[in-house]
């Protein structure tokens, strides 16, 4: 099966893809994931980066030889964006502005905890390569997904909110996350001397970007609009053919209505020719992904009320086995599903409350 092009390997050829605007592909070993997209954004003063990878020696040597092809360094580097919190997008930050001085824009909510890497991408688009990326990476999947890393961010310990058990990942992950957490001790983080709200206004590459908060993903996950040139900086919020993990532990309530409300103000957006993600290569029709996305839930929603007939009152782990293969089984897939009984509840199609054992059980 060909992989999808937020899979594919990073390339080492920058294209410029509207004047002064440069999309530079940076290696990341991530599940579901082959590199992440760094755009520098050209001006009279340097350039600005956004999203500058992970925070490791192979990626930042990759950035500063895209860089060079381009005629910079890291030196010139005047303005560091982060779209959102995960490591393969802030994680070159702090060594850009140690060695440049450059200046930390991300939106107000970002918050550093050096937890362990979230999982980007869904479970389904996790898993459409399982087999070819277990044969390359062993034991980077295991039999099980990775957990929910985001419980561990959010202070979760133990039980998830719904009462499940957090399933240990294979031991390859395990030390990978534990030289992440020490990594991120080290890194010092430096903050965000410029953060950003809704409706804000940026100057980059001679251009106004408009800030536009697109909760979901995360809470603190922001994309940038020029509506003179028409282009979108969507980061992981619109991607060309996958979608982001929506995780049920989150600090919106309804964390896939706050994802909807997103998409639909992105769709919304007047004069959008060129969607630059973060991972895979820029597209055209924004309006048209954010809707097939809102669409992949809506049948996903409609098909956990037909599981709720079939099982009658049932665990967030009997709905997830139900709506996912066995190979997807486990904590990511749980939090995933209980984004999606979350939202039925609050719309009022749904009751839930609790067993003897501790976990919420859900009838429609």
């Amino acid at each position: 099966m060909a992989k999808r092009q937020e899979q594919e390997d990073a390339s080492t050829e920058v294209t410029e893809v509207a004047k002064d605007v440069l999309r530079m592909q940076l290696p990341i070993s991530m599940p579901g994931l082959g590199h992440v997209n760094c755009y520098a954004l050209i001006d009279g003063d340097g350039a600005a980066v956004v999203d500058p990878g992970l925070p490791t020696p192979r990626s930042y040597a990759a950035l500063e030889d895209r860089l060079k092809q381009a005629g910079l360094s890291v030196a010139n580097i005047h303005t560091v964006l982060v779209t959102h919190s995960h490591a393969d997008h802030f994680g070159g930050a702090t060594r850009i502005v140690r060695e440049s001085g450059a200046r930390l824009v991300a939106h107000r909510a970002f918050s550093f905890g050096g937890a362990p890497p979230e999982p980007e991408v869904s479970v389904d688009d996790l898993h459409a390569h399982h087999h070819s990326a277990a044969e390359e990476d062993p034991g980077t999947f295991g039999e099980r997904p990775p957990i929910d890393v985001q419980a561990t961010a959010r202070g979760w310990t133990g039980k998830t909110p719904w009462g499940g058990e957090r399933p240990k990942p294979p031991l390859k992950m395990r030390i990978r996350w534990r030289a992440m957490r020490l990594l991120g001790k080290a890194m010092s983080f430096p903050p965000v001397s410029h953060p950003v709200v809704q409706g804000d206004v940026l100057r980059l590459a001679g251009r106004e970007w408009f800030v536009l908060h697109t909760p979901g993903h995360t809470n603190d996950h922001f994309c940038l609009h020029n509506a003179e040139d028409g282009m979108f900086l969507a980061g992981d919020h619109v991607l060309p053919t996958i979608t982001p993990h929506i995780s049920g532990l989150s600090l919106e309530r309804d964390p896939l209505a706050a994802f909807f409300d997103s998409l639909d103000r992105a769709a919304a957006l007047p004069h959008v020719d060129l969607a630059l993600p973060a991972h895979g290569h820029p597209f055209a029709d924004l309006a048209s992904r954010c809707e097939a996305i809102k669409q992949h839930h809506d049948e996903r929603l409609e098909k956990v009320k037909r599981i709720a007939r079939e099982l009658g009152p049932a665990t967030v782990q009997a709905f997830s086995e139900k709506l996912f293969r066995k190979r997807s089984w486990g904590a990511m897939a749980e939090s995933e599903t209980y984004a999606h009984l979350e939202h039925i509840r609050l719309l009022g199609d749904a009751e839930r409350r609790s067993n003897t054992k501790g976990q919420f059980v859900y009838e429609m």
